[in-house]
């Protein structure tokens, strides 16, 4: 069903843009070693991993006859899950990822974010993992389950075209969303800006974590956000409002935004480190290659 609405959003043009996602995705991915991940999860699988005793609601199949002829006592053998990972690629579609600089090769940090979670979908569906997919701006707008079958690959990627950005954001309370779709312990990769209130978006990854989720945040910026290079009189106008928008001088407000930003910067830097989050952040100017291959490093598989 998903799968069928998918393909209603879809134009014509953004067919050649999924397999554009694909040729980007493969490219970027082959060469780079994978990894199996080893899962935490208890489930079952032929790989034992270590037995337990009964509690009443258990399986009577999952009982160790043979340990019980042994020590007279009920034990119940545990298993390895199969699924080596559960992910969820999270990625802003908010009006400000529309933003593009002159350094980015074009690229709105949208259109990057895309192509990265592109090419992290590739690389976790290629190593059997099971990957799921959520587009958000002020809630979560498009929502693929995690699957870990290869024709899934397709799913996710019609999925990544189909998104588009537009309006506000408000990240926290779509990582505080997400904890009703994500009931089982897995990963979390959330592509974004991280805009908004720094300290609520703190408080609602930590929330994540204490849900038995791993996260990983990629943090994708423009140059031009990093370093606020403009000197002579601008116009800024609001991606998100679209009737926001004023005239200054940006040599009078650089020091006073750098300021700010890297304020924000600090808490969620921080507050990652707290809560045994990975933090990654990206520049647009990067090559996708360098970030998905962090991303390995990150995970102890490179």
């Amino acid at each position: 069903m998903l799968a069928h609405s998918l393909f209603q959003w879809l134009k014509p043009n953004d067919f050649a843009r999924v397999a554009y996602l694909q040729w980007i995705a493969r490219g970027v991915v082959d060469g780079l070693s994978g990894g199996m991940h080893r899962s935490r999860h208890i489930g079952s699988s032929v790989d034992f991993k270590e037995h337990r005793p009964y509690v009443h609601g258990d399986e009577i199949r999952s009982i160790d006859w043979k340990l019980y002829g042994k020590t007279d006592r009920l034990y119940i053998r545990q298993y390895e899950d199969e699924t080596n990972l559960r992910a969820t690629l999270v990625v802003d579609q908010s009006g400000s990822m529309r933003y593009s600089g002159s350094r980015c090769q074009g690229l709105s940090k949208h259109e990057y974010a895309v192509r990265l979670a592109a090419c992290l979908a590739y690389l976790l569906v290629t190593q059997q993992d099971s990957v799921g997919l959520a587009t958000f701006d002020t809630q979560v707008r498009i929502q693929v389950p995690p699957r870990s079958r290869p024709n899934h690959l397709q799913v996710l990627m019609e999925a990544l075209a189909a998104s588009a950005c537009k309006g506000e954001t408000d990240l926290a309370a779509t990582l505080q969303e997400l904890l009703s779709l994500c009931r089982r312990r897995g990963l979390i990769i959330l592509l974004s800006d991280c805009f908004g209130d720094s300290e609520s978006v703190v408080r609602s990854l930590g929330l994540l974590r204490s849900n038995y989720q791993e996260v990983v945040v990629f943090q994708i910026l423009d140059d031009d956000e990093v370093d606020f290079p403009f000197h002579n009189r601008t116009m800024f106008r609001s991606l998100e409002k679209s009737e926001h928008q004023v005239l200054v001088d940006p040599a009078a407000l650089r020091t006073i935004y750098l300021d700010n930003f890297h304020h924000g910067q600090n808490i969620l830097r921080d507050g990652c480190q707290k809560h045994r989050i990975d933090w990654v952040p990206v520049r647009t100017s990067e090559s996708f290659s360098t970030v998905v291959a962090s991303y390995l490093a990150r995970r102890g598989v490179a």
